[in-house]
C-alpha cells in the first residue's frame, strides 16, 4: 500500500484528528488559521479549537488577487500564476504559525484548504444555458501539501455544483453537524462579504435544514469605505456611517435588483455586488454627488434589511413564530455596531454569536472547513433528502510527496 495512503487510513482511525482549517474570503482581509482537534465524525463530533490567528493581507497581496477576483476578461497567466502562489502562499504563513506555536508539522493530521474564490458563477448569473453552475477557488491543494509535508484537502465546492449545488454556501454541512440543538430552532447567520445562514430546526431533521446567500453584507461597505478613505479597508466600528443618513430613494434603488426577488435559496459574490452595481443605482437616482457618511449608512441599510427580509421569509415558511429563533452570529458583520443594532431592529428574536456556542465567531468559517475535512476522512455522506443541499463529500486530496 501507499505510504501515503496508508497515513491517511491510519489518520482516519484515530479517536482525534488535529486539523488546521483555512478560511480567506471574498472580503480578502486574510487568511485565518484555525488549528482544531477534532473526534468522532456526523451527529458524534466533537471540536476544540487549540490555536487561531487571522494573517492580514499586504496591499499587495490584495493588489495580485483583485487582478482576477470577480472579473470576466483577465490576464490567464497571471490567474495561473497566482494558483501556484496563493498555494505557497497559504502553506508559508501555516508554516509560520506552527513555528509561531511551537508545534511540529508532524503533530497536525491534515490541512483543510478553502482556497481564494475568484469567481462565483451560478447559472441565472452567468445565463449561458449550455453551462453549468460554476465556482473557482485558487491556491493549489498540491503546493500546500509538499510546503508543508501535511496531508491537504482543498478544492471542496467543486463537489458541491457537481452534485447538483451552486458551490456555497458550504456552512450548512458544518452548521448541521455542529451546532444543531433540539428544541432550538436556530440561524446560523454569517456576515462576511456576502452574508448567507442556515436554518436548523428544533426537530433536528435534516429534510427541513435550509441554507441560502442574501446578498452583500460587508462587501458594498469595504468598497466605499475604500473608495472615499483610501487609508481605510472597513469602516471601524461603523464610524462613518453613524454620522450618515441612510438615503430611503437609493436604498429603493439597490433593492430594485432582480436579485432580492429571485427564489430561495440563492448564492451570489462580488460579480454582482461590486462598485458598478452601486455607481448604476447612483446614476439612475442622479445621487452621484451623496456624501461618504449618508452612502456607507445606506449600504449598511440595505445589508441589514436583505438578510432580515431573507430571514423573515424562511422563518414564515416554518409556521414558527420568529419569537422563538436564536440568531447566532459570524463573520466580521458581527463587529459591525449599526448593522447588529438594525438587525436587532428588524427581526424581533434572540441575537448571540457563536462565540456562545464555544466556536469563535472569527474562527467559525476556517473550522467549518476542517469539520468538512474530518467528513471526508472519517465520516460518511449525510443524507439531507434536499436537493438543495446536496449529500456528498467534499475536497481533493494532496499527498506531500
Amino acid at each position: 500500500m501507499n505510504k501515503n495512503i496508508s497515513s491517511l487510513y491510519e489518520i482516519a482511525q484515530k479517536e482525534t484528528r488535529k486539523i488546521i482549517g483555512l478560511m480567506s474570503g471574498t472580503s480578502l482581509d486574510g487568511l485565518d488559521i484555525a488549528l482544531c482537534a477534532i473526534s468522532g465524525a456526523g451527529e458524534n463530533t466533537a471540536v476544540k479549537i487549540l490555536e487561531f490567528e487571522t494573517i492580514n493581507y499586504t496591499e499587495d497581496i490584495k493588489t495580485e488577487i483583485r487582478k482576477v477576483f470577480a472579473q470576466k476578461t483577465i490576464d490567464f497567466q497571471h490567474l495561473a500564476l497566482l494558483n501556484e502562489w496563493i498555494g505557497l502562499l497559504h502553506a508559508g504563513l501555516v508554516n509560520d504559525c506552527l513555528q509561531k506555536w511551537n508545534i511540529p508539522a508532524s503533530e497536525v493530521d491534515l490541512i483543510a484548504s478553502h482556497g481564494q474564490t475568484v469567481l462565483h458563477a451560478p447559472k441565472f448569473l452567468h445565463q449561458q444555458e449550455k453551462f453549468p453552475n460554476a465556482t473557482l477557488q485558487i491556491g493549489d491543494g498540491d503546493h500546500i501539501a509538499v510546503k508543508t509535508g501535511i496531508i491537504t484537502l482543498s478544492d471542496f465546492r467543486q463537489k458541491h455544483v457537481a452534485a447538483g449545488g451552486e458551490g456555497a454556501p458550504l456552512a450548512v454541512y458544518g452548521d448541521y453537524l455542529l451546532f444543531s440543538q433540539k428544541g432550538e430552532n436556530r440561524i446560523m447567520l454569517n456576515m462576511g462579504g456576502i452574508a448567507n445562514f442556515t436554518y436548523l430546526p428544533a426537530s433536528l431533521n435534516a429534510e427541513e435544514v435550509f441554507v441560502t446567500d442574501t446578498g452583500t453584507a460587508n462587501t458594498l461597505i469595504d468598497i466605499f469605505t475604500k473608495h472615499f478613505f483610501p487609508e481605510k479597508s472597513y469602516d471601524k466600528d461603523a464610524e462613518i456611517a453613524q454620522s450618515g443618513t441612510v438615503n430611503q430613494t437609493l436604498l429603493t434603488e439597490l433593492k430594485n435588483d432582480s436579485f432580492f426577488t429571485k427564489s430561495f435559496p440563492k448564492t451570489i459574490g462580488q460579480e454582482l455586488f461590486n462598485k458598478g452595481f452601486v455607481n448604476s443605482a447612483l446614476s439612475k437616482t442622479k445621487l452621484e454627488n451623496i456624501s461618504a457618511p449618508d452612502l456607507l449608512a445606506t449600504l449598511t441599510r440595505l445589508s441589514a434589511e436583505t438578510i432580515a427580509e431573507a430571514i423573515q421569509f424562511v422563518v414564515k415558511n416554518t409556521g414558527t413564530p420568529i419569537a422563538e429563533f436564536k440568531v447566532y452570529m459570524s463573520g466580521g458583520g458581527t463587529n459591525n455596531p449599526l448593522l447588529v443594532k438594525w438587525l436587532k431592529e428588524l427581526l424581533p428574536c434572540k441575537f448571540q454569536t457563536s462565540d456562545d456556542l464555544g466556536i469563535l465567531s472569527d474562527a467559525k468559517e476556517a473550522v467549518l472547513f476542517a469539520l468538512l475535512a474530518n467528513e471526508t476522512v472519517a465520516g460518511g455522506v449525510y443524507n439531507f433528502g434536499n436537493s438543495k443541499v446536496p449529500s456528498v463529500t467534499m475536497g481533493k486530496i494532496s499527498f506531500p510527496d
